[in-house]
């Protein structure tokens, strides 16, 4: 392996670019964090104090003309994506595109043109990938331990308040997308197949500021699968679920099931006559993944460095997107949709 450093720069200080930013300024081997983006002047200083870092723009664009920057971490708003990963390939940049990839199928069959013309790697943002109690799962699923696989049932709900520009299906593709693309890829990993036919059901329970402007927004869903290879597929997403970040996974199988996943924050009961036994439960996905999204990230280094295809490819990012659309074309339009 190369002993080449690599200079990155994350487009995009929000919370999940944060993350990404913290490990390459810190804890990236063979990797530096050269620069961010943000349009947002208070985010950008923000960032750059605590970061230690010299570089902060508040153009993509000029990120892209510094020599020193060899790959980019694309955390920006989802339709921004092709633009900002297409930019990117043609100035000869390595691309981590968080999920989703993009608004929709065209889109990312433009951003997969681009990284094949200009020859840069293009991995996605699917965490779970790397998170060491979904990978071991998914090798006690591929050696059998549960007979062949039926069904595949995903769970991920959030507890904050969707950012206004969510509200908009038109800017986020809603729910499905900015929560349950990881469990869209999720059954598709575990089925080991892409989806035939979706039916969705959704409706907006919580976020009652959001009826009046944005009446298609919904904060609950509910998406069953059949997928190509005869497997059973089901997702429950929420936004706004105040209780906590609950990500689960259950696998069926012929002759058994598999659980991954927790909730509790610690490995600590407290039990007492008022209370009787309490536990906390998972604040956020930032804390329970942390370990995932490091790994992620050394993963993409190393598929720089190795020249090897990326672990989550531009394909698998493209194949959530067209589950999302579906689905949100079987809630409009209140039928199963075939893929």
């Amino acid at each position: 392996m190369s002993q080449k450093k690599i200079g990155v720069c994350v487009i995009g200080t929000g919370r999940a670019g944060m993350i990404h930013a913290r490990n390459f300024a810190a804890g990236i081997p063979q990797a530096t964090l050269a620069a961010v983006v943000d349009p947002v002047p208070e985010a950008r200083q923000r960032a750059r104090q605590e970061l230690e870092l010299e570089t902060a723009y508040a153009d993509y664009q000029d990120a892209l003309r510094d020599e020193r920057i060899n790959a980019v971490v694309v955390v920006a708003p989802t339709a921004y994506h092709r633009d900002i990963v297409v930019a990117a390939a043609q100035a000869g940049k390595h691309i981590l595109c968080e999920k989703p990839m993009a608004m929709n199928v065209a889109e990312c069959d433009a951003m997969l043109a681009a990284v094949e013309a200009n020859r840069v790697k293009l991995q996605i943002g699917f965490m779970r990938r790397f998170d060491q109690s979904f990978q071991y799962a998914r090798q006690r699923v591929a050696a059998g331990e549960i007979g062949e696989v039926v069904l595949v049932k995903s769970v991920t709900r959030g507890p904050s308040i969707p950012q206004t520009w969510q509200y908009n299906l038109a800017k986020s593709n809603g729910t499905l997308a900015e929560i349950n693309s990881h469990d869209i890829d999720t059954l598709r990993w575990f089925t080991g197949s892409e989806f035939a036919e979706v039916y969705a059901i959704a409706g907006n329970f919580r976020c009652s500021d959001a009826r009046a402007e944005f009446p298609d927004f919904y904060d609950n869903v509910v998406m069953t699968a059949r997928f190509r290879n005869g497997m059973q597929g089901c997702l429950d997403g929420a936004a706004s679920a105040r209780y906590g970040y609950d990500a689960r996974t259950e696998v069926v199988g012929t002759h058994g099931v598999l659980f991954v996943g927790r909730s509790q924050a610690h490995d600590v009961v407290v039990c007492n006559k008022e209370t009787g036994m309490v536990t906390p439960f998972i604040e956020t996905w930032r804390t329970l993944f942390i370990d995932a999204y490091k790994r992620e990230d050394e993963a993409f280094i190393n598929s720089i460095l190795d020249d090897s295809p990326p672990a989550v490819t531009g394909v698998d990012g493209k194949m959530a997107v067209s589950v999302v659309n579906a689905g949100n074309q079987s809630i409009r339009e209140r039928r199963p949709i075939q893929l």
